[in-house]
């Protein structure tokens, strides 16, 4: 083999195990989950339902058909001045 093709393959392997050592996977600490009725008035995130358009649009608080990511497995245990979030669209307290 050459110089220059040994380079080469040196650089290859180089370059392929940085970008797999640069390769991030989602744990699952990271998942979230749509809670509904527990977005504060602006603090949505996108596509709220009717009279909004994406996020930060809520009118008020703990908004019925808004939705917040929360990490999974959390949104049921939010309490706010209504009840608990809930992971179904308009199942949220009034």
């Amino acid at each position: 083999m050459s110089k220059m093709s040994a380079l080469a393959l040196a650089a290859s392997v180089a370059t392929a195990v940085t970008l797999v050592a640069g390769v991030t996977t989602a744990s699952p600490a990271d998942a979230k989950e749509k809670c509904y009725g527990v977005a504060l008035k602006g603090q949505n995130d996108c596509a709220a339902g009717p009279g909004t358009t994406c996020a930060g649009t809520s009118k008020v608080d703990y908004q019925r058909n808004s939705w917040k990511l929360v990490p999974a497995g959390t949104c049921e245990t939010i309490k706010t001045p209504n009840g608990h979030g809930t992971l179904m669209q308009g199942q949220a307290p009034v």
